[in-house]
């Protein structure tokens, strides 16, 4: 019955592309209109039928991880993204909606992040071995979306681009006092510091990015300007000309994002400027996938642009620029994962290969996703009153000195 009800599942969700499946019984079933490249799947566990049946995300990304699941010449690339395109087309099959409905009704409890369950979300994937970012982020340690002004780009030059933009979108000025939410390992909060001559107050709820971050600003020498505490967005009681927060809001959940924006609110002088980077799609609000959720980030959502901008309006705050960046994340990703693969045996050397089938299937799943599958990122300007900052966009373009940014990257 499972392997029948299986077939079912994969031919109303495979209409596009080639796919073929070796069963655990040696049987072999054929999926798509036969186009493009042939994926091949060999299953090694008689009972990923039924798994697969109730759960497809859950079931597929665990057997990846056990190795029951593997892919001819490991071209998980390519699998992903026939599973992903297809998916972008036809949405769940008929049977799987009311467990869709379900997550997304239990999203609230599952995205409630009060503090003490904040921290533990964010040990779970922050507090892993420094080494393991070190081998596949750039050296500034930018773990979100780069901005790839040119083809040609480096990773390090595209992460410096999003670092300048967003310098831009603040419209810093010396001795601003500013407040990084949900740091990471301090690299921007030193830029704005270093590059810009602001005070900034970098927060996070990691053990490990504080011990780095600190480090890095002694090393700089920009303890008079930077200061990095372990501290939740909730507990700040200080008044700031600048907010910042790129890559948290993912983590903060549905539930809080009105505590959210209100401590924006709260938090900004008058006439200050904030500005939220997160991670959103493209269609209606939904639910996380169960297996994101289970090994990569607990408590952790991707927003739809409606659910931000309605908690946003509700604490009275300007939305004074939105910007869409579409496929920026995908490459980001597409380049973490080629570092990923050259430091394997390496990454193999701290954990497990589990692990690493996990982590791949993560940064693949994610490229595809924002290839195929209607991830985005938005920027989000704010201001307290609308004549915070320029009537035009000229200032993101063209610098206090007069030269246009795309002169500027040269």
């Amino acid at each position: 019955m499972w392997n029948r009800l299986l077939k079912h599942l994969v031919s109303r969700i495979v209409r596009q592309g080639s796919l073929v499946i070796h069963m655990p019984d040696g049987s072999t079933e054929t999926f798509g209109d036969g186009t493009g490249k042939r994926i091949t799947l060999r299953i090694s566990d008689p009972a990923f039928a039924r798994r697969m049946v109730l759960n497809p995300e859950l079931a597929v990304g665990e057997a990846y991880m056990d190795g029951t699941l593997t892919i001819d010449n490991d071209d998980l690339h390519g699998f992903l993204e026939l599973a992903q395109k297809n998916l972008g087309r036809t949405g769940p099959v008929l049977w799987l909606r009311p467990l869709e409905m379900l997550r997304k009704a239990g999203r609230r409890l599952a995205q409630f992040n009060p503090i003490p369950r904040a921290r533990r979300n964010v040990a779970h994937h922050y507090d892993l071995s420094e080494e393991l970012y070190d081998l596949f982020l750039d050296e500034d340690k930018q773990y979100s979306c780069a901005y790839w002004m040119h083809e040609d780009d480096t990773l390090e030059q595209a992460q410096q681009h999003k670092k300048n933009l967003i310098a831009r979108k603040l419209l810093l000025q010396p001795g601003m006092k500013v407040l990084d939410i949900g740091c990471g390992w301090g690299g921007l909060t030193l830029t704005l510091a270093r590059d810009h001559g602001a005070d900034v107050l970098g927060i996070t709820l990691s053990q490990e990015q504080l011990k780095v971050a600190r480090a890095r600003a002694a090393d700089a020498g920009l303890q008079d300007r930077v200061r990095f505490e372990l501290m939740d967005y909730r507990n700040v009681d200080e008044s700031f000309d600048r907010i910042v927060s790129v890559g948290m809001f993912e983590h903060v959940g549905v539930p809080h994002y009105g505590t959210f924006f209100a401590r924006i609110r709260n938090m900004l002088n008058e006439d200050g400027v904030a500005l939220l980077h997160t991670i959103g799609r493209m269609d209606a609000p939904t639910s996380t996938s169960p297996w994101l959720a289970r090994y990569i980030f607990p408590g952790g959502y991707t927003p739809a642009l409606s659910e931000v901008m309605q908690a946003i309006e509700k604490e009275r705050l300007y939305t004074t620029d939105i910007e869409v960046w579409r496929l920026h994340y995908a490459r980001t990703l597409n380049e973490w994962h080629r570092r990923f693969m050259q430091n394997i045996d390496k990454v193999r050397a701290i954990y497990d290969e589990r692990f690493c089938r996990m982590w791949r299937y993560y940064l693949v799943s994610a490229e595809q996703s924002f290839r195929h599958y209607k991830q985005v990122v938005f920027q989000v300007q704010l201001a307290r009153r609308q004549d915070a900052v320029p009537l035009t966009r000229d200032y993101l373009f063209t610098g206090n000195d007069g030269v246009h940014m795309h002169q500027a990257a040269e």
